[in-house]
């Protein structure tokens, strides 16, 4: 049987008729986002219902119903600062404020502030105090988890209506990652390494667009990073390695910064001539501040010939399908969706390649 199907046609109707009713109490647009809106309003309505003859208990639609509100919740935030560049920043809760990684945590805080970017912790003590206490309260957003043994929020961040509580980790790691353009990772314990390797997976499996990931610690006596991710490296990822469970690209998906100030350009670097991507169908379209030189297409094409399933990377404008940013020149190709490590190099390429001064194909 079908989805549409499992419910009657006189309530599939009546859904119809309610949200077309609630779509003008709230002076919904005409056109055919507004139609589509609409059509995915219905659908989660009728998902709704249908709990009552799947058989689920109470504490299976109370989980579905307290996620849905969280995800609404939060997104009616963030929706506020839509176009505005955000960073997350992961670490330890225990980081005491006068630990060399909270005085680099803060300092990377406030010089992305600086840079016109916002930063999103867990509103927590620790690294995530840092990272409000360095870009202020007004650039920042706090995630905040309900734990027993941990306040809700830190005394920067409290009270701001920028601060979204949840029940839930799944609904609190949405909202890190779908609206993050960067990651910076500080030390920290089992809660950061679930973090780390959450944002990982989903970027190495497709699931994620790929953004920077850095590795931030404070600095030892002679101003050098302290050790913690160099051995991190060393005891877990070099194993997976060696065991087969990663490929050799993977490592590239994250790197070391030297200090907060290297994080930061290694972040802006990211965003040097790469704007973002989505797929057009089974094409992979790679939006560009500005267009490459034919050559430099070229280049690509043949360097990173094990990325495209058939056919060559070609600049295009934009494709029909798309909605946004239509200014922007693009590179379009039949991507194999795998080795998404190679796929981070061919954008540090486009990023080194030498300016052209041309901004459109």
């Amino acid at each position: 049987m079908s989805e549409s199907s499992e419910l009657d046609i006189g309530i599939r109707t009546r859904i119809a008729a309610l949200v077309t009713e609630a779509s003008a109490t709230h002076h919904d647009h005409a056109g055919e986002a507004s139609a589509r809106r609409r059509r995915h309003v219905e659908e989660l309505l009728g998902t709704g219902l249908k709990l009552l003859s799947d058989g689920c208990d109470v504490s299976q639609i109370k989980l579905i119903e307290n996620a849905v509100k969280e995800i609404r919740r939060s997104y009616r935030v963030f929706n506020r600062f839509r176009g505005v560049q955000k960073v997350s920043i992961f670490g330890s809760a225990r980081t005491p404020e006068d630990h060399p990684d909270y005085i680099a945590a803060r300092s990377f805080g406030q010089s992305m502030a600086a840079e016109h970017w916002m930063a999103i912790t867990g509103a927590g003590d620790g690294i995530m105090k840092a990272g409000h206490e360095g870009p202020s309260r007004e650039s920042s957003f706090g995630l905040s988890i309900r734990l027993p043994f941990e306040t809700n929020a830190n005394d920067i961040i409290a009270g701001d209506d920028k601060l979204i509580s949840f029940k839930y980790f799944f609904t609190r790691k949405l909202m890190f990652v779908s609206h993050s353009d960067a990651v910076a990772v500080f030390p920290g314990g089992f809660g950061t390494m679930d973090e780390i390797f959450e944002v990982l997976t989903l970027i190495q499996t497709g699931k994620s667009p790929i953004v920077p990931i850095v590795l931030v610690e404070g600095a030892d006596k002679d101003g050098k990073p302290r050790g913690y991710w160099r051995q991190w490296e060393y005891g877990v990822v070099e194993n997976l390695l060696a065991q087969g469970w990663i490929s050799a690209e993977d490592p590239g998906l994250y790197e070391f910064a030297s200090s907060p100030d290297d994080a930061v350009a290694r972040i802006l670097r990211f965003y040097h001539r790469y704007h973002s991507s989505r797929y057009v169908g089974d094409q992979l379209v790679i939006r560009l501040k500005r267009q490459l030189l034919p050559e430099q297409v070229a280049q690509l094409d043949t360097e990173f010939r094990p990325l495209i399933k058939s056919g060559h990377i070609t600049q295009t404008g934009v494709l029909d399908g798309e909605n946004e940013h239509h200014d922007l020149p693009r590179l379009k190709f039949h991507y194999s969706k795998r080795a998404f490590g190679l796929l981070r190099r061919m954008i540090d390429r486009i990023n080194h390649f030498p300016e052209t001064g041309a901004t459109s194909p």
